[in-house]
């Protein structure tokens, strides 16, 4: 790690890279603040644009966009009531009651810190683990890769909203839609009724965007808009908050990042599972639990450390084994492989340094974040009140923009409109986009994996003999049937 400092200072000193990491965390933050944007949101929008750029400052500009929405999800937790995205879900519980009780400045000041320490803390350990991770992935064939896949898809399957048979759905339809094109052994086309435009596949822009942004803004938009509550502004000031407040919860801060990082590190998790475990995690341990909801600081503290410890959680295996931490991640693999970066063991021996460069700007960026916070803290309340009318039909621009800068063709920006009604009806009908994202980018990987492996034995019952991939093929199917599991025994009790 050390031996790559002087390429990432070199990165950072180009002006070019400081007005992108600047950009990126403004940008980040305001999506992130912004009840129904995210930082997801921003990273799907604005990639197609890094297109263009050099892998160095393309990884600045789109990790400053992920740190800075998953910071500053908090503020409209905090001061709304309304979380900014599912990551920060358990902050407003305790959080908002703070600010109603005219102590918005110390929620928001345990918020900051609170990410920063997740942040920072858990790039540095992602850095110092990831390559060991990489040198345990030599020993792993195509069929643990292809178990790892299967594991990541299933996970997310296992905490889909409601019924876990519509993200198996869901995923299902990623698998499908990342056939299209020319299989990867014997170059038949499938799917492509003998259109020239389907030849290539579906890009990953044309179809991310589609589903998950444009359909998320035209939905949001269709919803209409109610008025936000206003912010009492003269409770914002100064941070309120001292040290000896914060060694007081330094055990409630370790067990939060504990669980933050190794969430993270759980294929297809991610914050917003991490936030819920932590907080109730922090309720249980707590001695006056009946005081979580009304305004207690450790219910601000615990989900903040979690959801931004599990970035460099979800960084590990991501560089480590090419295998997504979160839907986010899963993007960001899509981005690096237009730059020729594979991720995977075999990156920290062709371009170690771009990995350490990922790390180096989640550490820069934690910093970066807490400087903006600190300065502008009186400018949340304005951030809130963005006119909705003005922000989504120009978030839709850019959308129609990243899909012609990606491919060129007005065809691909059509497509993408017909996916994006295909995301309208995916969320009227209930089907989460999670499993969706993460089956389209693991897809290939899959497919890969499976080929290769029926090369080597022409047998299935490879990937149950073999110790690892046996236990990960387990794994995976206890997750499908976990839910199934868990309703037999509520049965039980209720019977009882």
């Amino acid at each position: 790690m050390i031996a790559n400092l002087p390429y990432i200072v070199s990165e950072f000193v180009q002006p070019f890279n400081l007005v992108m990491l600047l950009a990126g965390t403004v940008i980040g933050i305001i999506f992130g603040a912004i009840p129904g944007l995210s930082g997801t949101l921003a990273v799907m929008l604005f990639m197609p644009l890094t297109y263009s750029m050099n892998a160095g400052s393309a990884i600045i500009f789109l990790m400053s966009l992920w740190i800075g929405g998953c910071s500053g999800a908090f503020i409209g937790s905090v001061l709304l009531g309304i979380p900014g995205s599912a990551s920060a879900v358990s902050t407003c519980w305790d959080g908002h009651p703070m600010a109603q009780a005219g102590k918005a400045g110390k929620a928001l000041a345990i918020g900051m810190i609170a990410s920063f320490i997740g942040t920072f803390f858990s790039g540095i350990i992602g850095a110092l683990l990831s390559e060991q991770v990489a040198d345990l992935a030599f020993a792993l064939g195509p069929w643990e890769y292809f178990s790892l896949c299967f594991v990541a898809i299933t996970m997310v399957l296992a905490i889909s909203k409601g019924d876990m048979f519509k993200g198996l759905a869901s995923a299902s339809l990623g698998l499908i839609l990342a056939s299209v094109g020319f299989s990867p052994i014997d170059a038949e086309p499938r799917f492509v009724f003998d259109n020239m435009y389907l030849m290539s596949g579906l890009g990953m822009t044309v179809v991310l965007i589609g589903i998950f942004s444009v359909s998320h803004i035209i939905v949001e938009y269709g919803k209409g808009f109610q008025e936000l509550p206003d912010v009492d502004k003269e409770s914002i000031s100064g941070l309120g908050i001292s040290l000896k407040e914060i060694k007081e919860q330094l055990g409630n801060i370790l067990r939060s990042f504990g669980i933050g990082l190794g969430i993270g590190f759980l294929p297809g998790m991610g914050s917003g599972l991490s936030n819920l475990v932590a907080y109730s995690s922090a309720k249980n341990a707590s001695k006056k639990p009946e005081t979580f909801g009304k305004g207690n600081p450790a219910g601000i503290w615990a989900p903040e450390v979690a959801n931004n410890a599990a970035i460099g959680g979800a960084m590990i295996p991501m560089a480590a084994l090419g295998i997504p931490g979160d839907s986010t991640t899963a993007l960001l693999i899509g981005a690096l492989t237009i730059h020729g970066l594979e991720m995977g063991p075999m990156v920290f021996k062709n371009s170690g340094h771009v990995v350490y460069l990922m790390f180096g700007t989640v550490i820069i960026c934690a910093l970066l974040v807490l400087v903006l916070q600190t300065m502008g803290m009186r400018l949340f309340p304005k951030i809130l009140k963005v006119p909705h009318h003005y922000m989504y039909p120009a978030l839709l621009i850019i959308s129609l923009v990243s899909a012609y800068v990606d491919s060129g063709s007005l065809y691909k920006c059509g497509m993408m409109l017909l996916f994006a009604a295909v995301g309208i009806f995916m969320a009227y009908g209930g089907l989460p986009t999670a499993p969706l994202i993460l089956a389209f980018i693991l897809a290939p990987i899959l497919e890969n994996n499976m080929l290769k492996a029926f090369q080597y034995t022409g047998t299935a019952a490879t990937f149950f003999t073999r110790p690892i991939s046996g236990v990960l093929m387990v794994i995976g199917i206890g997750c499908i049937f976990s839910p199934l599991i868990r309703s037999a025994i509520e049965k039980k009790k209720t019977a009882k």
